[in-house]
């Protein structure tokens, strides 16, 4: 029984619960960060996907047990390898979705309805249109933006275009990059996913290029435009010294950080090592550092000078 406890949590990848993490973009950059209710809603939200997730990866796992145990990786997932029996991993599988749209439709309707979305887009992409190159890409990057929205719909916050571009941009070079990781895999064994044999290195690449580009400059410009206005003390005595000084753009500092983010991710891609972005993210120092520091500054920018408590 405690076996196989463990191997359902395994299946579960909480890992990959650092990805959710994404609906607390807007109430970062909406400014409601330290009203209580609406954080406390988020982190109930936060829980609520985080089963919703969870339960799509069982479903994967189970519709590709016949492959993975062909995987040289992914043969010892619980399911593929028999620690997890198929009955049991799809009741539990079953049971964290029903109790996730339980919460999600308590909580707010329109993350009720994007709850749904997501749950019945995953199960679809896992029993055919991951097959399908292109959608398979686009497909991946839907779940990041369905989650960010979510969590701007739960709180009925407002994200700018130039936000909009940003999101998706970077949802489309970690899908892109995925995949272009997992092309390197195609080189060792020919037990892969259909749609990596319709893919070309010299296409991801492009891919890959393109959307990280877009990712950076679309940041780039929501510095510019939707930077809150200096109102520190240490900001409003250098403006009064000189012109030169005024600061209204001071989140256009952390553009070298993601600037460094996305050559380092691209770095790893290219060495095959992006195939799971959610280990890389906690696990590659220079990558953990830089989101750290983008982190740290983005929200002292916002927050800074305003008591926590």
């Amino acid at each position: 029984m405690i076996n196989i406890s463990l191997a359902l949590i395994r299946a579960a990848r909480p890992v990959h619960w650092v990805k959710n993490l994404s609906l607390f973009a807007a109430i970062v950059f909406s400014g409601m960060l330290l009203e209580k209710a609406l954080f406390n809603e988020v982190i109930i939200a936060f829980l609520s996907f985080n089963l919703t997730t969870s339960a799509t990866y069982i479903f994967n796992d189970i519709f590709d047990a016949k492959l993975d145990r062909l995987h040289p990786v992914k043969r010892k997932r619980p399911i593929a390898s028999g620690e997890l029996p198929i009955v049991i991993a799809f009741g539990a599988a079953a049971v964290l979705a029903l109790f996730s749209l339980y919460i999600s439709y308590n909580l707010n309707f329109i993350f009720y309805i994007i709850t749904l979305s997501y749950l019945i887009t995953q199960i679809l992409y896992s029993l055919y249109l991951k097959n399908i190159p292109v959608i398979d890409i686009l497909i991946i990057a839907s779940g990041f933006i369905m989650r960010v929205y979510a969590g701007a719909f739960l709180i009925n916050a407002h994200l700018s275009v130039w936000f909009l571009l940003c999101v998706v941009s970077v949802a489309l070079f970690l899908a892109s990059g995925k995949r272009r990781s997992e092309l390197n895999i195609l080189d060792n064994t020919n037990v892969t996913r259909k749609s990596l044999t319709k893919y070309k290195k010299e296409l991801l690449n492009s891919y890959v290029t393109m959307f990280g580009n877009a990712a950076w400059m679309s940041w780039a410009l929501f510095t510019f435009f939707e930077s809150p206005r200096a109102s520190l003390p240490v900001w409003l005595m250098l403006a009064e010294v000189s012109r030169t000084t005024t600061i209204n753009k001071l989140l256009m500092v952390t553009i070298p950080i993601v600037i460094f983010g996305i050559m380092r991710y691209e770095h790893l891609i290219f060495q095959g090592k992006s195939e799971r972005p959610e280990k890389l993210l906690l696990t590659d120092p220079f990558l953990t550092v830089a989101i750290g520091m983008w982190v740290v500054i983005v929200v002292y920018i916002f927050y800074g000078g305003v008591a926590i408590f």
